[in-house]
């Protein structure tokens, strides 16, 4: 457990380093908004379609909703990472493509009563409690965009629109479960930095460019709601043989009312002239420094039903609408539509008790539509994905932990105005261990 100690410290500190970079990927999609929202679910729902509503199992971590840490058995420490290459095209065929990777969060949860209690004192708990503890990214802000014109007057000028930053989340969950209901609440600080910079290149001839940018820094308390009921649909059958597989149908939602941010925000516009290398005339037209405002993020609320044939099997579906029409910010004011996304997924796993090891695997598949909160010319930007994932169990300090790796392919567009295609690698892993909180009998 020390090492596993020292593995949490180092990944936290790693990840708080990558979290104050850039996301590294050019998608001018995060223009809007608050940026481009980082998919809310750990590696292994991911590769489920993001069936995150109602799924929870005995060892991996759902920081969306608070109610499935009651589920837990057993600890569980869980770090993502992915690599994404991005493919746009715009109407006019023009084409670009990019790889970028990001350390994407980190989470540690476990029970707060440990299950090896009611074996060693021969008596089932009707209540159990679940904590956790995440640190998760929000949004990603990252586009470098050229645009190259020409003028009869002035001749050939560029412009160019760049951004970077982003919103991240430190998040709190406490769940608790009585008999087959189970609730929770998750409360967080989110914060974060955007920047943005469009620049007017007159090279054609001597002339004053022109710059502009605004960053501000956004903060805030978020919370949601979480609540699952668990239908075990065998009863007699688990009565007379207690080795059956239980089928269960979980339903389960989650929630949270529109909360309000704070910013500060800093905006200049200058005139920008080169009289030779490194020499440059600065004339400044306007600038704005510190300057307070206030926002309000959206409401959001998901459902969703997951059938289980106890841990061979696992079919779910999910829906999820986040009401980006309540977004404002004073710091960037603009407008959005409300985003939705319908999910479908589970798992295969052929027998959890053999011997062969690819018998022990988890093979997980999933699909996903939606809808988001950005529109260019009143298209609103269309998502689908497809995916597929494994998960591979394996053994860290005499107990059962799995490396969860898998593949999304998807597709996000705004009609024939602009589109992106992309390929999204993930790999997760989640360490787990069953020796805290345990009352000793013996020293």
């Amino acid at each position: 457990m020390r090492k596993l100690l020292v593995v949490l410290v180092a990944m936290f500190l790693s990840l708080v380093s990558n979290f104050a970079q850039s996301g590294g990927f050019n998608s001018p999609f995060s223009r809007f908004g608050i940026g481009d929202i980082v998919d809310p679910n750990p590696i292994y729902l991911r590769h489920m379609g993001g069936i995150n509503a109602s799924y929870a199992d005995n060892y991996h971590i759902n920081p969306v909703n608070p109610a499935s840490l009651s589920f837990l058995r057993a600890t569980s420490f869980d770090v993502g990472i992915s690599a994404n290459n991005i493919s746009l095209t715009d109407d006019q065929g023009n084409a670009s493509r990019d790889w970028s990777g990001n350390l994407e969060y980190l989470s540690l949860a476990f029970p707060l009563t440990n299950p090896l209690n009611e074996v060693f004192e021969r008596e089932k708990k009707e209540f159990r409690f679940g904590m956790g503890f995440s640190l998760l990214p929000v949004s990603r802000v990252a586009y470098h965009i050229l645009n190259e014109d020409t003028d009869p007057t002035i001749g050939d000028f560029s412009r160019e629109f760049i951004g970077n930053g982003g919103v991240y989340k430190v998040q709190w969950g406490n769940s608790v479960m009585y008999k087959s209901l189970s609730v929770g609440v998750n409360l967080g600080y989110q914060f974060g930095q955007i920047s943005y910079d469009r620049v007017i290149d007159f090279s054609a001839f001597n002339a004053f460019d022109n710059q502009f940018s605004t960053e501000y820094t956004l903060r805030g308390f978020t919370y949601n709601f979480g609540a699952m009921y668990q239908f075990l649909l065998n009863k007699d059958e688990i009565a007379k043989t207690p080795t059956a597989n239980a089928r269960a149908l979980n339903i389960g939602l989650y929630g949270n009312g529109k909360t309000s941010i704070n910013t500060t925000a800093t905006s200049v516009n200058q005139n920008l002239f080169s009289i030779r290398e490194g020499v440059t005339i600065t004339d400044t037209l306007s600038s704005l420094i510190d300057i307070d405002g206030n926002g309000t993020m959206p409401s959001q609320f998901g459902i969703g039903a997951t059938y289980y044939v106890g841990a061979k099997l696992s079919v779910g579906v999910n829906y999820v609408v986040t009401r980006w029409s309540q977004y404002e910010n004073e710091a960037n004011p603009e407008s959005l539509s409300d985003a939705s996304k319908l999910s479908f997924g589970g798992f295969f796993r052929p027998n959890v008790k053999s011997f062969n090891y690819r018998d022990r695997i988890y093979y997980r598949f999933g699909a996903s539509i939606g809808e988001g909160a950005r529109s260019i010319e009143q298209n609103q930007l269309k998502n689908y994905s497809i995916n597929a994932g494994l998960g591979l169990p394996f053994v860290y300090q005499r107990k059962i932990s799995h490396i969860n790796l898998g593949i999304e392919f998807g597709k996000r567009s705004t009609g024939n105005i602009l589109s992106e295609t992309f390929v999204k690698l993930g790999l997760g892993l989640t360490f787990n261990d069953d020796e805290w909180f345990i009352k000793r009998k013996y020293n």
